[in-house]
């Protein structure tokens, strides 16, 4: 099974974590900060990456905890 990455989208007036490729969110937060803590600690226990969107849905950071490639390509 391949790790699915966690992203962090607003969700009206709050945030929330979804996987991708997910319909449903995985959970609601009340701000940016806790979606993202929460997004990054299943991240760490799948080996996947998180993506954190803006206000507007556009990418702003991406974090990995997946097994990179030593040295980096590129």
């Amino acid at each position: 099974m391949t790790a699915k990455s966690q992203h962090v989208v607003p969700r009206g007036d709050k945030w929330a974590v979804r996987k991708t490729g997910a319909g449903r969110v995985t959970r609601r937060f009340n701000t940016q900060k806790e979606a993202i803590e929460a997004a990054r600690s299943i991240a760490r226990n799948r080996g996947a990456e998180v993506f954190i969107h803006g206000r507007d849905g556009r990418i702003r950071q991406r974090d990995s905890y997946g097994k990179d490639p030593f040295p980096p390509r590129g």
